[in-house]
């Protein structure tokens, strides 16, 4: 599954529209995303809002709802932010995120099974990202636990490794493919997997050529989702050539385009 990393108040164009409740601008947007080939749409208001964040993220939710009924994955810190965009999502909706760190699994396993949610969980914790993939597959099993003692089940839950950038991590590129193979083993049916793409090649030039490459290795590892730009044609295209390779989808001449 394709998630849109675009409608993200990190982008200054975003934010702008979400500071001036600019509807139209964010409708169009989110047409956008669905058209390139998005499956769920990642909601971001974006950092700096302080206790205008909940009402933002209300506000957003809303917008973005009205022009598409994808499933909505609402990323905030804030846990009232996070609250706010549940209570205000009609949409299939999904967590973005919790850390292993008990305090924030406790305010948010119970959220989730509140709004019959999935949750993304990242395996770190208050010590960081652990440096290899049996530890990040520890993790990962801590978290599916704590979950299940909160009526979350496995079904629900999609685990990110955490992709870092190869610029400063280069050795985490094939760590968090051997925990994502590790993964498998942890649930039978395995669990989903997610990560956040484009967070390989921050600072790097040839963005799209890195993402795109590192992708194909991911879902030939068993990569379920990405938070990724649906309009990057050659990251796309490497996703749909990839699930031809892995007989997920059928193989016609014209694949790219149907």
């Amino acid at each position: 599954m394709v998630i849109s990393e675009r409608i993200n108040g990190l982008f200054r164009s975003v934010g702008k529209a979400i500071d001036e409740r600019d509807s139209d601008f964010i409708q169009e947007l989110t047409l956008r995303q669905v058209q390139a080939g998005a499956g769920a749409l990642d909601v971001n208001i974006g950092p700096g809002r302080g206790a205008e964040g909940p009402e933002a993220m209300r506000w957003l939710v809303r917008t973005v709802q009205e022009a598409s009924d994808l499933p909505l994955c609402i990323d905030t810190p804030g846990l009232k932010t996070m609250a706010a965009g549940l209570e205000a999502c009609e949409n299939p909706a999904i967590i973005n995120s919790s850390t292993a760190e008990a305090e924030k699994m406790l305010a948010l396993f119970p959220l989730a099974r509140e709004h019959d949610a999935d949750i993304i969980c990242l395996t770190m914790d208050e010590r960081g990202v652990p440096n290899d993939a049996d530890s990040r597959a520890e993790m990962a099993m801590l978290m599916m636990t704590t979950a299940m003692e909160h009526d979350v089940m496995p079904e629900r839950i999609l685990l990110d490794p955490l992709v870092l950038p190869v610029v400063a991590a280069q050795d985490q590129g094939w760590k968090v493919i051997e925990a994502l193979r590790a993964f498998r083993m942890l649930n039978d049916p395995a669990p989903r997997t997610v990560v956040g793409l484009s967070n390989v090649s921050n600072g790097c030039r040839d963005r799209s050529l890195l993402n795109s490459t590192y992708l194909a290795m991911l879902m030939g590892a068993g990569l379920s989702a990405a938070i990724l730009d649906p309009e990057d044609r050659m990251t796309m295209d490497t996703v749909k050539t990839a699930q031809v390779l892995l007989d997920q989808k059928l193989y016609c001449e014209d694949y790219l385009r149907a």
